[in-house]
């Protein structure tokens, strides 16, 4: 993945306001892993952007420039990792109103990683659920692993530290996941293998092998 032409772009979605946002220290965590595999990266923090709520299409001209900023920054990358903080069992609603906000344009076709943080036992299941919703009805590539951070408080310092090394090799995990089939999906050299085998000649002994 160190080629120029094959370069791969993943971004995080921040889908908390929270300066000191523990989503925000899980996803910084998951793009490390993504930069591992030579992917560039950046992280979006929805707090920086001034974002309307989303109220339909016959009033496209009457969003903020920051609307039209998000969406281009998310339709550039190739690989997308999503991360909310559980909310009454699902994510954010600020989350919600940025993937509102965007439509196939941006996000069809992309690879997805899901992380989600929350402050009980249970965990974050229920709003990754939904997460993973939304990506299969907007034709995106939602990967299998996901983490739900369980009690996040208890795993990150307030400086943004970790002190679960399971839980950062699970993040980092989906970061490489996110780079890697984003790499498969996208890049030249991965899809000039992908034509030359399936028009390669058939093998002609397979016959004889039935």
């Amino acid at each position: 993945m160190n080629s120029q032409q094959d370069k791969i772009k993943i971004i995080a979605l921040c889908g908390s306001l929270r300066k000191n946002s523990l989503t925000k220290y899980a996803l910084n965590i998951a793009l490390n892993g993504a930069k591992q595999m030579g992917a560039e990266t950046s992280l979006i923090e929805l707090r920086d952007y001034n974002l309307v709520f989303c109220h339909g299409n016959e009033e496209e001209e009457a969003y903020p420039e920051d609307v039209h900023r998000l969406r281009q920054e998310v339709k550039s990358a190739h690989g997308i990792i999503l991360g909310t903080p559980e909310y009454h069992g699902s994510y954010s609603g600020v989350l919600k109103n940025a993937l509102d906000l965007m439509s196939f344009v941006e996000l069809e076709g992309k690879m997805i990683g899901l992380i989600g943080v929350s402050g009980g036992s249970m965990g974050a299941f229920s709003a990754l659920a939904s997460l993973r919703g939304i990506g299969r009805s907007l034709h995106a590539w939602v990967i299998p692993q996901q983490v739900a951070i369980p009690e996040a408080y208890s795993v990150f310092s307030e400086s943004g530290s970790i002190n679960d090394e399971k839980v950062e090799a699970r993040l980092l995990s989906i970061g490489n996941q996110v780079a890697k089939f984003s790499f498969l999906h996208h890049s030249n050299t991965a899809q000039q293998f992908l034509n030359e085998w399936e028009n390669a000649p058939a093998n002609p002994g397979g016959i004889y092998a039935k």
